[in-house]
């Protein structure tokens, strides 16, 4: 198990956005989190207390965890003097990143030396098998996007808060490296050999109570050209019941890619809504969630109102205001 609590590393982040995986624990799990580390140049802040390692470990940190999530995902050579200094002072390091700690000689070297553990969560602990789309008993929903990086992890996460609030069987089902390090558990999609993906989403959704839901996490976008890929295995492998269309409004373009614009919400239920009935024709899309961090409370009203008018579904932002209508909305299902 990774020891908490965490120093949060964003190292030379060149805005929020790259810093999502530290966002997202900080957000979830902001008892776990002492302070944040960031670099010269580092454009990204939590809001937590500056510290150094010294400081860090001082308040009790015992794993420092990479929260960058940088384009390709690699370890920079300008963190290393950081982390390797973070392991001579007696933390561990934790990392969701492709390029992994494990092949860093060096890191790997002082992790030895020191007796620390290094955490690649990106690294999948299972041989899953091929999808084989037999149906499970149980619920399943999965949030789809118009892009990366615009809100699907919260929405599960805040729609089973919800439900275990209304004492709902739900469970969120993480597949990337920040829903991996706030839940503990879950699957490294993005790092699944293409031809098991959907089956992996199979083994981590099996058979359940017939009223018990599987939250599952949405990853890129299926008109998202460089990670469509997994968003497909969710929507086959997951067999979902619903789907909830999450949307980032401020966008001028898909991230990382300037070229293409984000479809709009019907393009996205239309064409979200006839793949995932490939694997279950009786999937519906039961809402819409949108993140609304960029606008103002008046701003996010009237933008919520606008949406719902549109597409006829209830559309909520569920860090903002609550999950409660989209777990309403499961109902019909």
């Amino acid at each position: 198990m990774i020891k908490t609590p965490y120093l949060l590393f964003l190292g030379d982040a060149p805005d929020m956005l790259a810093a999502k995986v530290a966002i997202g624990i900080k957000d979830w799990r902001p008892d776990a989190s002492v302070g944040q580390f960031r670099m010269e140049g580092c454009q990204a802040d939590l809001g937590l207390t500056d510290m150094t390692i010294d400081e860090a470990v001082a308040a009790g940190a015992k794993t420092l965890v990479i929260g960058v999530a940088n384009r390709g995902g690699y370890i920079s050579d300008k963190w290393k003097t950081v982390l390797i200094e973070a392991l001579e002072k007696g933390m561990d390091i934790a990392s969701g990143l492709h390029n992994l700690l494990r092949d860093e000689a060096d890191i790997a070297a002082a992790a030895m030396m020191h007796g620390r553990t290094l955490f690649d969560v990106r690294v999948p602990m299972v041989e899953f098998p091929i999808a084989n789309g037999v149906k499970r008993t149980g619920k399943r929903c999965l949030a789809v996007g118009t892009d990366c990086s615009v809100g699907k992890m919260y929405t599960g996460l805040a729609m089973e808060k919800t439900m275990h609030e209304r004492n709902m069987k739900a469970t969120f089902r993480p597949t990337g490296q920040t829903g991996i390090l706030i839940t503990g558990g879950g699957i490294p999609l993005d790092a699944v050999v293409a031809d098991f993906m959907a089956g992996s989403v199979e083994y981590l959704t099996p058979d359940n109570d017939a009223d018990h839901w599987d939250l599952i996490e949405g990853q890129g976008s299926l008109y998202h050209v460089s990670y469509s890929g997994v968003t497909m295995a969710l929507v086959h492998g997951g067999q979902p019941d619903a789907l909830v269309l999450c949307h980032e409004p401020t966008r001028t373009h898909m991230r990382g890619l300037p070229g293409y614009q984000q479809p709009s919400l019907q393009e996205l239920r239309d064409t979200a809504l006839a793949l995932a009935k490939v694997g279950n024709p009786d999937c519906k899309v039961i809402g819409i969630s949108v993140n609304t961090q960029h606008l103002s409370d008046d701003e996010s009203a009237a933008y919520l109102a606008k949406v719902e008018a549109e597409m006829g579904l209830p559309t909520v932002d569920p860090f903002r205001n609550g999950a409660d209508r989209l777990v309403d909305a499961l109902a019909d299902c």
